[in-house]
């Protein structure tokens, strides 16, 4: 890695670092009901939404109860966001006469942003009015941020409440989430990006007059070009704030609209990981122990590093193929570094390219500033096993903490087994049931991601939709259901996914990986907060110390390389492999 490299690096976590406690703090005080600063401005708010929707703010929930509410909650997002997508022709702030979108890519983008996908299997500019944009994804990227901190929230009380029943109330965690967190900070952050130039507007596409027109053989010279428009900053601020991921373009966030300067790249990557980091804090404030927040953090983030570097590594030391075709790598003149800037843009260049791409893969966020399935084999296959350790590193805003903390339930559990003792965690004992639903909440993922890989690369519909044969193709399938099933939403690229097949099929992983692990993980709160709280003694394991830390490393690392280790021989390492013996020196 090279020294400005190392620098940008170093400086992008040193300021999430210094973020996490303040952040954390407030967040921890919002759930509590506990003054945060703004209370005076936003609990008018939060009790006329109370009392327009018949809340009863005061009644908690049962763990079923809380996850009907959050299911039903959702299923109507669901409904309404495909209503409007089918509907859109119809509807206002659409001067571009947008039509319908077909149904099965607006069921697959329906159940994309309420499970917190935001896969997007269409070019947003050319399918998607203003309105469908803004009340049907853009809320969506809200409420589904909202609902994952929800269930982060209830797991809690799960674990900090004894010989009790109730796990608090959705529809609070869910206000408080959105009133108290989201929207304030989605506000500030749309404000910065429209200081540095992302549009923010309803205007119909702009004409405008090229400087040069572009002269092509038996075609008419073109002399204009479209440009679109749209509300963006505001989608953008929560697109990355959510940890939703997507883009009001097609390009995403590699598009100058929504991503014009280095500026707005520094911002737009530190909210990929800024309340998936802070959440940490947050959770050891209200279990009353904040190193168990602060180790459950490092374990995150010592994975994260080495993974991020090492993409960023691959990426500069370029592509043997570009070599053998004699194309400069080194570009070393103007101390600029070189390497594999292939789908990069040049006004971010590698290390930016990289840093984002492990970030959001990371956090469950799938937003991308340069194109994963141009990366070399190498760089590619870091961002794809982030999300094949289960999108526990940071993760999605919620999602993230509470499926790691499934890894921490199944780490206690194995060590108690090693030195003979019931398990315990924070008081709790660790039995038969945690442990089964701790383990079908660990396994859905790898399981559907590898059956729905499976179905595709013996199917034609499957394969038919490839760019690229060979095992980079393989690479494109498994990303994709990889992609889907752990709710993160980038693509590989390569793959033609706008296909019945793929929008059925991968709606499907996505409604598996988001839901599958929430019920278990309810039920597993909903066992806990029964349970009595156990007196430490000198055999209770002490679940903060450097020994435990390791100890959910190595537990999460090896779930992740027994599932997808032969898949990911197939894919990136043979591609590897085959490049630079063919190419290598």
């Amino acid at each position: 890695m090279t020294e400005i490299g190392f620098f940008q690096l170093l400086l992008y976590l040193l300021i999430i670092l210094a973020l996490v406690k303040p952040l954390g703090w407030y967040m921890a005080q919002v759930y509590q009901g506990a003054p945060c600063g703004v209370n005076q401005l936003f609990n008018p708010i939060e009790r006329f939404i109370y009392w327009l929707c018949g809340i009863r703010a005061d009644q908690e929930m049962s763990w079923k109860s809380y996850l009907v509410a959050a299911l039903v909650f959702n299923l109507l997002g669901l409904l309404a966001v495909y209503a409007i997508q089918r509907l859109q022709f119809f509807l206002p702030f659409n001067p571009q006469q947008f039509s319908a979108v077909p149904h099965d890519l607006a069921f697959n983008t329906a159940v994309s942003f309420v499970t917190n996908t935001n896969w997007q299997a269409y070019a947003g500019e050319n399918t998607l009015s203003y309105f469908t944009q803004m009340l049907a994804l853009t809320v969506q990227n809200f409420l589904s941020a909202a609902t994952g901190m929800s269930l982060l929230m209830a797991l809690i009380r799960g674990i900090t409440r004894h010989e009790a029943k109730h796990l608090g109330n959705f529809w609070v965690d869910t206000t408080r989430g959105t009133l108290y967190i989201l929207l304030p900070l989605s506000l500030i952050f749309a404000i910065l990006l429209t200081s540095q130039g992302v549009i923010q507007n309803i205007k119909p596409y702009q004409s405008v007059t090229l400087l040069q027109p572009v002269i092509a053989q038996q075609q008419p010279t073109i002399t204009e070009q479209i440009i679109p428009m749209g509300p963006v900053a505001s989608q953008i601020a929560i697109k990355q704030l959510g940890t939703n991921g997507g883009g009001f373009f097609n390009a995403n966030s590699a598009h100058p609209f929504e991503n014009p300067n280095p500026i707005t790249n520094f911002l737009e990557m530190l909210a990929l990981l800024l309340i998936p980091a802070a959440l940490c804090y947050t959770f050891g404030l209200m279990v009353n122990d904040k190193r168990q927040g602060w180790a459950i953090f490092l374990a995150m983030f010592i994975m994260l590093v080495p993974l991020m570097s090492m993409t960023i590594i691959a990426e500069q030391v370029g592509n043997p193929a570009f070599t053998a075709l004699h194309v400069d790598q080194t570009a070393q003149h103007n101390d600029y570094p070189g390497g594999n800037m292939e789908g990069k843009e040049t006004r971010f260049g590698i290390v930016n390219s990289a840093i984002w791409a492990s970030a959001t893969t990371a956090t469950s966020n799938g937003s991308v500033n340069a194109m994963h399935d141009s990366f070399t084999p190498i760089g590619g296959l870091m961002p794809l096993w982030l999300m094949h350790l289960g999108e526990v590193v940071f993760g999605g805003v919620g999602s993230g903490l509470y499926g790691m903390l499934m890894i921490v339930i199944i780490t206690v559990f194995v060590a108690g087994l090693m030195v003979g003792r019931t398990p315990e965690y924070l008081g709790k004992k660790i039995e038969p049931y945690e442990m089964k639903m701790a383990s079908i909440a660990v396994l859905v993922m790898p399981l559907f991601v590898l059956i729905f890989t499976g179905i595709a690369t013996v199917t034609n519909m499957g394969t038919s939709a490839l760019g690229n044969p060979g095992a980079h193709g393989f690479t494109e399938i498994l990303y994709a259901f990889t992609s889907m099933t752990n709710n993160n939403g980038s693509a590989f690229a390569g793959l033609n996914a706008n296909t019945p097949f793929y929008n059925i099929l991968g709606g499907f992983a996505m409604l598996v990986g988001r839901y599958w692990i929430a019920i278990p993980t309810l039920a597993l709160a909903g066992s806990l907060v029964q349970k009595k709280v156990i007196a430490s003694s000198l055999g209770t394991l002490p679940t903060h110390t450097p020994l435990f830390i390791v100890l959910i490393i190595g537990v999460t690392v090896i779930i992740g390389a027994l599932s997808f280790f032969p898949a990911l021989a197939l894919g990136p390492i043979v591609e590897h492999l085959m490049l630079w013996n063919q190419y290598g020196h």
